[in-house]
């Protein structure tokens, strides 16, 4: 009889593209998408830049001019679309698929000819297998979930590209298990920015396990269930793994995000901006508190003062700052000056945090806050959320994700030219050669502006 693994392992590697339904590919494009678009506008960062500098390859490296090995491409496009905190995630295996998946799979398939349809059913299949894992694994509460089963993922899709079978798919998983990393999430709370590199390295360990099992490499029997149940993990549910395997697909369980920071701080905002709509921007002067009720994740993010960017985005205080004094929470608000602003400081020192258990128990399916405003003159305003704007249960619009989109693009890329990638991207399920996609990523990267 076939283990929960040779059943993935299975679907993984024998379910024909033809077969995934058309709701599926098209979400998978969508998913696409605007995993370009934030590695395109984190790629116009400083720090992106320096790390990219000196390059040389074949492999697109998005948002510049460079191209790099795939591996290494893999590596710089992940962690380019990590930095903003703008891209998609998915909250049932609590962390980011697509960003773990999508830069592998682009860097493999420039060098292969394989059809768009067979591109976004690798990115779909390697999605569905790295956020299985995330569902049935109970990460050690101090591990960050960035780089640990999205190494699976990458893997996965970049396996499915180069034709392997049901036990090469295996061998595929068993290795790239072996490459979690050992993340911490002191990282993403104290600002430590090497956290932004965790889903480029599980893209560059996707072509390494390729390249490994090309050679004749092995890993453990079940390298998935002994990493992800006794090494970073005690609990893995294997159950969980084969549920509804080729029924229910986890990118048609996605959210999309607006807001350039941590998704925990989401539901806090998307309350908050009830309260604007409903009565108009507060004065911060007028404010003496601003109580945020939420889950126990959320109230872990309760910096006041973020030493950096990557802190601040991590923080509820300053996001509820920030986006009162800048009237945004886009990539703007969450920039070195913004957490110099002394309005904006005074603010998040406001801000107070409780835990509501009640909401704590709604997980996963809900992500509530509640959040009261009260002013200096006694009176109060409140706001309360159920659910993120932008998930499974209350979708963006197709509009507002391509308006997002075209805002992060734009940073290195000419309109016109994000507009054409948008459009092919949405498309390319009807293409018979993927790398033409690539190929005008490659032209707008030579005109960076």
């Amino acid at each position: 009889m076939m283990d929960y693994l040779d059943q993935v392992a299975d679907f993984a590697a024998n379910t024909p593209s033809a077969a995934l339904p058309p709701e599926v590919i098209a979400r998978t494009a969508l998913i696409l998408a605007d995993c370009l678009g934030a590695i395109a506008g984190g790629a116009a960062e400083p720090e992106m830049q320096r790390l990219s500098a000196g390059v040389q390859g074949t492999a697109v490296v998005i948002g510049t001019a460079l191209r790099a090995d795939p591996a290494r491409a893999a590596f710089l496009n992940g962690t380019a679309g990590t930095v903003l905190e703008m891209d998609e995630g998915n909250q049932f295996c609590k962390g980011h698929p697509g960003m773990h998946t999508v830069p592998a799979a682009l860097a493999f398939a420039g060098g292969i000819k394989v059809s768009g349809r067979d591109l976004l059913s690798a990115i779909a299949i390697g999605y569905e297998v790295g956020a299985r894992i995330g569902i049935a694994t109970q990460l050690r509460p101090a591990m960050h979930p960035h780089g640990t089963w999205g190494t699976v993922a990458a893997a996965v899709a970049v396996a499915r590209l180069a034709g392997r079978d049901a036990a090469g798919m295996r061998h595929a998983m068993n290795i790239a298990a072996s490459f979690c990393l050992a993340t911490s999430r002191r990282t993403m709370l104290e600002g430590g920015t090497v956290r932004n590199a965790y889903a480029g390295i599980s893209g560059q360990m996707g072509l390494t396990t390729h390249d490994l099992l090309s050679a004749g490499f092995e890993g453990d029997h079940d390298g998935v269930g002994q990493v992800f149940g006794k090494v970073v993990s005690d609990r893995f549910n294997t159950d969980a793994m084969v549920e509804g395997l080729g029924d229910r697909w986890e990118v048609s369980r996605n959210y999309f995000k607006m807001h350039s920071c941590c998704r925990y701080n989401h539901a806090t905002l998307d309350a908050l901006a009830m309260i604007v709509a409903r009565d108009g921007a507060p004065d911060p002067a007028q404010i003496a508190r601003i109580e945020v009720e939420t889950y126990s994740l959320a109230v872990e993010l309760d910096d006041a003062t973020p030493r950096n960017t990557l802190a601040a985005k991590f923080s509820v205080p300053f996001a509820v700052a920030t986006a009162l004094v800048n009237g945004s929470t886009e990539v703007g608000s969450f920039t070195a000056p913004n957490l110099a602003n002394p309005a904006i400081r005074a603010l998040a020192a406001k801000v107070v945090l409780r835990e509501d258990k009640a909401m704590t128990a709604a997980l996963p399916h809900k992500r509530p806050a509640r959040v009261t405003v009260i002013y200096v003159d006694g009176h109060r305003a409140m706001a309360e959320t159920q659910t993120n704007r932008g998930d499974w249960a209350d979708p963006y619009p197709v509009p507002e994700i391509r308006a997002k989109y075209l805002s992060l693009t734009t940073r290195v890329w000419p309109a016109s030219r994000a507009a054409a990638i948008w459009d092919a991207t949405l498309a390319l399920a009807d293409a018979e050669d993927a790398r033409a996609l690539q190929d005008q990523i490659s032209i707008a990267c030579q005109e960076v502006r």
